[in-house]
């Protein structure tokens, strides 16, 4: 006979949440796909090139521009540990209307629509993934706050992914036929959220021995990364039969399927040793009661300044800091593979070479992001090392990045984008958990999403006014232009913009450096 009771704790256990969350991720980063799609768009609409960058700026204002979802986020969790159903259910209902007028007008369901009409699809679309993304990322900063990195790590590293996993299915179910794709992008990403927003919950519980299965998240992780670029790679240099395609997606869904095993048993664990403390669990239960609340304490004292809201964090100095640092990153980040196409063009590469460059970045972006979440926790709990300081480094390889790729030598964009790609991508999991932890979890998702302003904001400064600007100087007749001079200045200018985002990340480390060393030591107590 099934046991009502076991399933309905299963049900509210904080890794089937972290699951939930993980596979909703895996869904949510289908603005990554735009390539396939966007030629569409631009031959059914009848869209120069300048017109189809133009939609696509506003994908990226979308996603940046997120602040209204995160104040419904904190205004939500504040009042219930099932508030981020909402988010949720907003997220898919955007997801749904963008781009199923999207694929109405380039079906023809629809008359034609203006262009600014077509900017607003696809800005409505794009803050869709914002709604998904700080539901799931500041949920398990709630969930896991000993191990914020980490966690922020894995949801950042599968929506790093999400794109590669989508390719998958598009080339699997709907090879060549794009207008299908932004129909099934109108459904599976809603009807995931759907099914799965209900067990994305907000738990002030610590079950079992969370480091070690969090750390079987991020193998799997790490696994799920190494086999769809293995993928890639083999798409790339050979012919893959439809049944091989079938194959490897029913491999694929299997290894993402295997995170709900790690999560049952982390949940075991826990009913175990909850079952042989059985006897003393009225007093147990009265410990962990005042080492809740002794928690919740500390976790409060330790801010700077408390749990702040979005106006009284962008009053500090910290703020701005961080802010600086995160334009200089991921603007510079940005600028590098909107423009992959063109650099290898440049410097002589194939079109099937910078096709590669374009689906690895993906590999690139996720290794960083998830490896700047767990690294610098790592170093956080066991040298006490603060967490700006990775901030500073990663911005200082970065500008190696650049550099590398100024010098236009044979094969220095491989090394370089590789550089480039894995520093952007760790801004996306050390500055979110910069944010949670010196200005409070409180208000993360409202100040977390204005901080995120300064990827666009640096985009644009560096594609719009130093790249495409420097390009169109050095171009030749027919707005092409051939050799290490067309971005040797811009990658110049960039790599001292980095180094200037290192410097400012630096000033942030001196100035939280003792309170990092509180958080350190409060943290290695809490887990002895």
């Amino acid at each position: 006979m099934m046991d009502w009771r076991k399933l309905s704790s299963y049900a509210k256990s904080k890794w089937i949440s972290t699951v939930a969350s993980t596979w909703i991720q895996c869904s949510s980063g289908s603005l990554y796909t735009f390539s396939i799609y966007s030629q569409t768009l631009k031959s059914t609409l009848h869209y120069d090139q300048s017109t189809l960058t133009t939609v696509s700026v506003w994908k990226d204002v979308g996603i940046n521009a997120g602040v209204l979802c995160g104040l419904l986020y904190d205004f939500a969790a504040r009042r219930t540990a099932n508030g981020p159903w909402l988010i949720h259910l907003l997220g898919s209902a955007q997801c749904f209307l963008g781009y199923f007028l999207m694929w109405a007008a380039v079906a023809g369901v629809i008359a034609p629509v203006p262009v600014p009409v077509m900017c607003l699809f696809m800005y409505v679309t794009a803050q869709a993934q914002g709604y998904f993304n700080t539901s799931n990322v500041v949920t398990g900063v709630h969930n896991f706050p000993d191990y914020r990195g980490t966690i922020v790590g894995i949801m950042k590293g599968f929506l790093g992914l999400s794109g590669a996993i989508l390719v998958q299915v598009y080339r699997t179910i709907f090879n060549n036929k794009p207008k299908a794709y932004l129909l099934m992008l109108a459904l599976l990403p809603p009807i995931n959220t759907l099914l799965l927003m209900w067990f994305v919950r907000i738990h002030n519980t610590r079950e079992g021995d969370e480091r070690k299965y969090l750390n079987m998240f991020s193998s799997m992780a790490v696994v799920v990364a190494a086999y769809l670029m293995t993928v890639i790679i083999l798409e790339n240099i050979l012919r893959v039969p439809l049944i091989i395609h079938v194959l490897m997606l029913i491999l694929l869904i299997v290894l993402l399927a295997s995170l709900l095993c790690i999560a049952i048993q982390a949940h075991e664990e826990t009913l175990a040793n909850t079952s042989e403390n059985f006897h003393d669990e009225r007093s147990q239960l009265i410990v962990e009661q005042v080492s809740s609340e002794s928690d919740t304490n500390k976790q409060r004292t330790l801010q700077l300044g408390g749990n702040l809201n979005l106006l009284q964090a962008a009053q500090t100095l910290n703020f701005w800091i961080l802010f600086l640092s995160v334009a200089c990153a991921m603007g510079s980040g940005l600028a590098t593979i909107n423009n992959i196409s063109q650099i290898g063009e440049s410097l002589g590469y194939t079109v099937r070479e910078t096709d590669s460059l374009v689906s690895l970045w993906s590999i690139w972006n996720f290794a960083g992001r998830f490896g700047g979440g767990y690294i610098s926790d790592h170093f956080l709990h066991t040298r006490g090392w603060a967490r700006p300081l990775f901030m500073v480094i990663t911005l200082m390889v970065m500008s190696i990045g650049h550099l590398i790729i100024a010098s236009g030598l044979q094969g220095a964009l491989y090394v370089g984008s590789v550089l480039v790609g894995i520093c952007y991508g760790s801004q996306w999991s050390i500055m979110p958990t910069i944010a949670s932890e010196i200005f409070g979890v409180g208000n993360m998702g409202s100040i977390y999403n204005t901080i995120t302003i300064a990827s666009p904001v640096g985009s644009y400064i560096f594609s719009v006014r130093v790249v495409g600007y420097i390009y169109d100087k050095e171009a030749s007749e027919g707005n092409i232009c051939i050799g290490t001079h067309c971005f040797m200045l811009s990658f110049l200018i960039m790599a001292s913009a980095t180094v200037l985002g290192s410097l400012a990340a630096l000033g942030l480390f001196f100035r939280t450096r003792n309170f990092y060393g509180q958080v350190a030591h409060r943290r290695i107590q809490n887990i002895l």
